[in-house]
């Protein structure tokens, strides 16, 4: 599922891998977006993209394309905490219950061109001239989560972490490149399936053994709430163990996952709801999540660095 990086293709790859309809498209002044606040995340020293993966969808398909909320239904939060699993479970023929949100090109904020997004301001300095581009009042649902979107994006990292926001494809690629080394060859992996399916909470047979992926380097990008696709990319020097594993769901739903397990969670916050969800302790044992398939990972394997 890994692709190497060439400037030429990766917008074909990218496109091949998200299955998420046209991938930019321009952003006329006043577009509304059907967009949520997201939860307000706390900056500890734990596993940041696990936070992120539950911040409320901003075009959750329940609300419907017009329809906009401010809060998630408790039923929804405690579904998608139902991407976490043990690593003893990554073996073949084990079963694992596992929710894996919708997501198509009606439901996501989609990129728009670099050279669109550079001309509209992206810091909470801004907030006010942002609001009045997209013609958002101070007080509605959308400009909340705009606040918390520019302002999760100007935290400062964690200690030994790399972060940045960016807010197209183009920019994205351009903050990756020197982290990885010029001429380095990296890819990107996500989740995919093979067919559209309606989201729902059941069990998942792996049907392979999992595939280890060895990486020397790797950033997650996840995307934000936001009118256009803003996506929070960040890498940390950890222990960290990424896998793709091949799953049928009970629907007969077939998917390609891909995993990370976070061996060392000695320093995270003991109150993380991992910890509450897997029946564990910090430190005492691995935590291991599969991404949603609208989240990349971009990756540096062994001998492919400058």
């Amino acid at each position: 599922m890994a692709s190497t990086f060439n400037p030429c293709t990766i917008f074909l790859h990218i496109l091949l891998l998200m299955i998420h309809g046209n991938f930019a498209r321009e952003l006329p002044k006043g577009t509304k977006q059907n967009i949520e606040a997201p939860y307000n995340p706390q900056h500890n020293q734990d596993d940041d993209h696990l936070r992120l993966n539950h911040i409320t969808n901003p075009n959750d398909e329940k609300h419907g394309c017009n329809h906009m909320t401010t809060n998630t239904s408790l039923d929804h939060m405690e579904l998608s905490w139902n991407i976490l699993f043990h690593i003893e479970d990554l073996k073949l023929g084990k079963k694992i219950k596992l929710y894996f949100p919708i997501k198509n090109s009606t439901q996501i904020s989609h990129l728009i061109p670099k050279q669109e997004a550079d001309l509209i301001p992206f810091s909470s300095s801004d907030t006010a001239k942002i609001l009045e581009f997209f013609s958002y009042t101070q007080d509605s649902p959308q400009a909340k989560a705009i606040k918390e979107t520019l302002n999760h994006c100007e935290l400062p990292p964690l200690n030994g972490e790399t972060k940045f926001c960016a807010t197209s494809l183009e920019s994205m690629l351009e903050k990756l490149t020197p982290l990885f080394g010029e001429g380095s060859k990296f890819s990107v992996l996500t989740t995919t399936q093979v067919k559209n399916w309606v989201p729902h909470l059941q069990n998942y047979t792996i049907v392979k053994d999992p595939r280890e992926i060895t990486v020397t380097k790797m950033f997650g990008c996840h995307p934000m709430p936001y009118p256009y696709a803003v996506y929070y990319c960040h890498g940390q020097e950890s222990d960290n163990k990424l896998f793709m594993v091949s799953l049928v769901g009970e629907d007969g739903l077939r998917l390609e996952a891909l995993a990370i397990c976070h061996m060392d969670t000695s320093q995270w916050d003991p109150n993380h709801a991992s910890f509450r969800v897997l029946g564990i302790e910090p430190g005492s044992a691995p935590v291991c999540h599969v991404f949603p398939q609208d989240n990349l990972v971009w990756a540096l394997s062994p001998g492919e660095g400058n």
